[in-house]
């Protein structure tokens, strides 16, 4: 027997590209002379489809696509994964759903069992867990068809009571699949893998994987479909971050024979480049936008933005907009513009001072008898916030927003200013990774200008500032912001480490206060296991740490 697997981007709600998709990697697979083509979780309605799935209508265009999909499956059967209804009484009124679809029918439909409910999951909230267990048999073959967290349970602190294979390993399968929508993080290709690993091992048999390939808003998808022996040996993988497709011989497989394939070493800064430009090019072509704009200050994170968008969306399609104020420097500049012509990239300088005047000129008499401070500083960022909105607008542009983990993190960053932006390209991205990312950028020539990288970061908003005036060196910082954010570690454990009580305190009084300003800022492409957004969800008016 032969199985392919299908690694597909998918569009969340989309019926007629994603049903267009799955039948035309069918008919490869029929060429192909595939026995059984395999497609990742939820792929008619793409992952995540959040409270879609609340809409009876959403889950019967599903219904109707699948039936569009199964015509195709005369010679060549599919496993597509979809939503269904729960027609039980009792439970929640949907599946999340494998459909096995041969001989023109559907032949069987397997539900998922482990339904993950932390981080950016919340699928009980929409889905009945499984309680029934039965292999699909196909041309001899026993297959265990199993939907992602179905095969999780194997860590050794276990979230469930229940492990799917445990209970379909007494029908003796030849086989596993596994189905998945598994997101990117840095973290998770070596977990992932291990995880599959030991399935395999345990069960002595081999596993055939899809994953899910593409971004969906913030969520990134790395794909990464793969084919184990018995042994957990990789026999194979597909590609990272783009659609591939393959097809392997089960008699192969099963006789522990491994290709020539030979595993690669994870680079983990490349991984989170292509990540992050997958991530701006599919959120500008799901959304149907093609240009984008952005603030090129001079600083380490606006440069690394641009580059980004330039690799993602052309370079010719990234507008640069230099909006120096009185207190610019002339090196940033020089150094943003210098950026800008390495690039071949599209710029103006618009310099904000008549308009930040102005401002001043208002509030002049309400603001009498005060000194100049942080409203001041603000004002500039908010004074730049108001002209890209209005050149956004104006031309059909999407504003990326150009803030690093560190200083959303802490605060350190202006509401309606600075923090404007249809999408936060390198919101989950620390400081110190910027830097490794700009490192990793001009690995083979100077994209960015070495300048940009080496000088002190600094927003210039006024005489000699540097970041270093409010914050702590940004090694210390992102340490500790990654023991709190990504280790859940409080402040105790992180002083415990050897850091200074007084500013953990400090640190920790600064990410909780400025929770606020998180809850009003654009989606954040997500490369961490535990990112601002979706997958973390802390309450605004609390005096934790605070």
């Amino acid at each position: 027997m032969k199985i392919a697997l299908a690694q597909i981007n998918y569009h969340i709600g989309n019926f007629d590209s994603n049903t267009s998709k799955i039948i035309e990697a069918i008919k490869r697979g029929e060429k192909e002379g595939s026995d059984i083509v395999v497609f990742s979780e939820l792929a008619i309605s793409g992952y995540p489809p959040r409270d879609f799935l609340e809409f009876t209508d959403f889950v019967e265009q599903c219904i109707s696509s699948l039936n569009k999909i199964v015509k195709y499956c005369t010679k060549t059967a599919a496993v597509v994964g979809l939503p269904t209804f729960n027609h039980n009484e009792k439970g929640k009124p949907l599946y999340n759903s494998a459909a096995f679809l041969a001989d023109g029918k559907i032949k069987s439909l397997t539900n998922k069992t482990l339904l993950p409910n932390y981080d950016i999951f919340d699928e009980y909230r929409y889905f009945e867990p499984n309680n029934e267990f039965n292999l699909v048999v196909y041309k001899g073959c026993k297959i265990a068809i199993t939907i992602c967290e179905d095969l999780w349970n194997v860590q050794d602190n276990p979230l469930y009571t229940i492990n799917p294979m445990d209970e379909l390993m007494s029908q003796s399968p030849d086989l596993m699949i596994n189905i998945a929508a598994s997101p990117y993080n840095y973290h998770q290709t070596k977990v992932r893998k291990e995880v599959l690993r030991k399935n395999a091992i345990q069960y002595n048999m081999p596993l055939y994987y899809v994953n899910h390939v593409g971004a969906q808003t913030e969520l990134l998808f790395d794909g990464g479909s793969l084919v184990m022996n018995s042994n957990g040996e990789i026999v194979d993988e597909l590609s990272y971050f783009e659609e591939d497709f393959k097809v392997f011989d089960t008699d192969e497989v099963a006789k522990n024979k491994l290709s020539e394939y030979k595993e690669l070493d994870r680079i983990e800064v490349a991984d989170i480049h292509d990540a992050l430009v997958m991530g701006i090019r599919n959120y500008f072509q799901k959304l149907g936008f093609s240009k984008a704009i952005l603030g090129l200050s001079g600083g380490i994170d606006s440069a690394l933005t641009a580059v980004l968008a330039a690799e993602a969306l052309g370079r010719e399609n990234v507008y640069n907009v230099l909006l120096p104020s009185r207190y610019s420097s002339d090196h940033s500049i020089d150094d943003s513009v210098q950026l800008a012509k390495n690039l071949n990239m599209p710029y103006d300088i618009i310099n904000i001072e008549e308009a930040f005047g102005s401002f001043e000129n208002i509030l002049e008499p309400y603001f009498k008898g005060f000194p100049a401070n942080i409203t001041e500083e603000n004002l500039q960022a908010r004074t730049r916030g108001v002209i890209l909105m209005a050149l956004s607008n104006k031309f059909g542009y999407i504003l990326l927003n150009t803030s690093n983990k560190s200083e959303a993190a802490v605060g350190y960053g202006t509401l309606y200013g600075d923090m404007n932006g249809g999408l936060s390209v390198i919101g989950d991205v620390y400081k110190t990774q910027a830097y490794e990312l700009a490192r990793y950028i001009n690995r083979k020539k100077e994209i960015i200008p070495e300048n940009i990288i080496t000088k002190p970061p600094s927003a210039e908003l006024r005489p000699n500032q540097k970041d270093s005036d409010s914050l702590p060196d940004y090694d210390i910082l992102d340490e500790i912001l990654y023991q709190y954010i990504e280790q859940r570690k409080g402040p105790k454990e992180i002083v415990d480490m050897g850091f200074e009580k007084i500013l953990v305190d400090r640190i920790l009084k600064l990410v909780n206060t400025n929770e606020y300003k998180r809850h009003q800022t654009p989606p954040m492409l997500r490369i961490s296991n535990k990112a601002f957004g979706m997958g973390r969800r802390m309450p605004i008016v609390a005096k934790y740490l605070g």
